[in-house]
């Protein structure tokens, strides 16, 4: 396989917050305590961490409860061992690709540091208690002629429980056999599907079994916020933090403006009456509003004590959740997309304020996948992945243009420099004798070029249109490497590539992972 590195800068839809700490960190210093790739960084955070024995005998006793015994976990019980965090909402079947990806640059710099005398071991937080229902009960396919296919499985359920918990039913198996059926490991890998995602089975449970199957070799600990020896290991921080919540919110308030002010986005809005919690109750997951040191959910409301008291029951919003992890592991790092990076700059005053210590944000390595019928379209049409990105109509016009026969296209530009240079000389001459005149002519000029510009466009259609082959490999291509207008690691999960490319994908990919690297990586398989 071969690699293209290619910069965040350089792909749609990246934010400055996220591209300054990658490229740019002086700029952002302020917000993060650590260059996300300073080796220096991460040895300095192990080296300076001091995690309490008791506390991480709990940890080792609640990840026993959902884990079975591995070199991780014996590792991890050992005084001095850091963890390498990383983490994902339980999709179907797995969610976007980029879950497989973040797993495997966590396990590569667990190992990275072991090799260099810091023992460490690779921890995926399974995102069970997000209530975004229709986020994970869908996700996208393609099949052989790279269509793009929506899987999704119907629920009933109310949007405020928690995800991680919710029975799966009605699940689109047959539907996600037939998307595969052309590739030569299809039916392993719906078998795979099927073994892990059966009915009756929670989200989070399948997700998990899914997960571990590819990724068993790697011996990443699994932990679920949700488990009961989690919650209890979690309550003494959740009622620290409530104590705290004016002073954090404040802060919160604070940090929002000084992004502003320095021309960033503020990940999570925040305001006054913004809780930093939700309350898990009867298998909900209710919203908080504070005001007036009271806590309110509708009609009904709890003052701080009260809700300090049911700590072990709390489940923190999108600020407070990488503290209250990072307060149970000995975090080193933090492996993480775009979104959950700028997060942690809002986090980094709550990091502060309770924890005392925060972890380096590093960014998961990041993939478009390019199998070899694309890689050889991109050839024959000498084509970037950037021609994708303005949407495939455009992207029509751009294979169309490489369509055009030659001397069609060596006539109209021909034309169009001729007449340019003949009717800057006439503007000259028009415009010294009336400036008036002049100005008219100057946008004559431009609708002349505009007409030669637009049938240009019509002789590269005319030929896309009369090599239907080319028609459909456009389609082809697009759908292949920039689906719907989305990076591709975004919109498909990683099954369907093991279906094309074979179980033994994943393994490929982690050759392939270099965690002192922050950019985009086309991969040529």
């Amino acid at each position: 396989m071969q690699a293209v590195c290619k910069r965040h800068t350089e792909l749609p839809h990246t934010s400055k917050l996220f591209s300054d700490l990658l490229y740019r960190f002086d700029r952002v210093e302020g917000f993060y305590p650590h260059a996300p790739l300073d080796a220096g960084a991460l040895e300095k955070v192990a080296r300076g961490m001091d995690f309490p024995a008791e506390r991480r005998a709990a940890l080792v006793e609640a990840l026993r409860t959902q884990n079975p015994d591995s070199a991780s976990l014996r590792l991890l019980s050992e005084p001095g061992t850091v963890a390498v965090l990383t983490g994902q909402q339980v999709g179907l079947y797995g969610g976007p690709a980029y879950t497989v990806y973040k797993a495997l640059t966590a396990v590569r710099l667990a190992r990275l540091l072991t090799d260099r005398g810091i023992p460490a071991v690779p921890v995926f937080w399974v995102a069970t208690e997000d209530h975004d229902l229709a986020e994970v009960s869908s996700c996208w396919s393609f099949d052989s002629s790279q269509k793009p296919i929506l899987l999704r499985t119907p629920h009933a359920e109310g949007s405020d429980k928690p995800v991680g918990g919710l029975a799966l039913g009605e699940l689109p198996h047959e539907a996600f056999r037939k998307s595969l059926a052309g590739f030569p490991f299809g039916d392993e890998v719906t078998e795979l599907a099927e073994r892990c995602y059966r009915d009756g089975v929670s989200f989070g449970e399948a997700f998990v079994a899914l997960v571990r199957e590819l990724l068993g070799k790697y011996d990443l600990l699994f932990f679920d916020p949700m488990h009961a020896a989690s919650r209890q290991l979690a309550a003494p921080f959740l009622r620290k933090a409530v104590e705290a919540a004016p002073e954090l919110t404040a802060k919160l308030l604070e940090r929002n403006r000084q992004l502003n002010d320095a021309g960033y986005h503020a990940q999570v809005h925040v305001e006054k009456e913004t809780s930093l919690f939700f309350l898990l109750e009867d298998g909900r997951r209710l919203s908080l509003r504070r005001r007036d040191g009271t806590y309110h959910h509708r009609d009904r409301q709890w003052s701080a004590e009260e809700l300090a008291e049911r700590a072990a029951s709390l489940s923190p919003n999108a600020t407070l959740r990488p503290v209250v992890q990072d307060y149970m592991f000995p975090t080193v790092a933090y492996i993480g997309g775009p979104a959950e990076l700028a997060y942690l700059a809002q986090s980094e005053v709550i990091y502060e304020t309770l924890l005392g210590r925060m972890p380096v944000a590093m960014p998961r390595n990041c993939f478009t996948l390019i199998d070899e019928r694309s890689g050889k379209l991109m050839k024959r049409y000498d084509l970037r992945l950037d021609a994708l990105f303005p949407g495939e109509d455009t992207f029509r016009e751009t294979l169309a243009a490489r369509l055009s026969p030659p001397e069609v296209n060596a006539a109209i530009t021909e034309a169009s420099h001729a007449t340019k240079a003949q009717m800057e000389h006439l503007l000259g001459v028009v415009g010294s004798f009336d400036a008036t005149l002049g100005s008219a002519l100057e946008k004559s000029t431009a609708k002349i070029q505009y007409q030669i510009a637009k049938m240009q466009r019509k002789v590269a259609r005319e030929s896309l249109r009369r090599d239907l082959r080319a028609q459909e490999e456009a389609h082809y291509l697009f759908h292949a490497l920039y689906p719907h207008k989305h990076l591709q690691e975004r919109f498909y999960g990683i099954l369907p590539f093991l279906a094309r490319h074979g179980m033994d994908l994943v393994d490929r990919i982690y050759e392939h992972v270099h965690v002192d690297c922050p950019d985009h990586h086309l991969l040529f398989l």
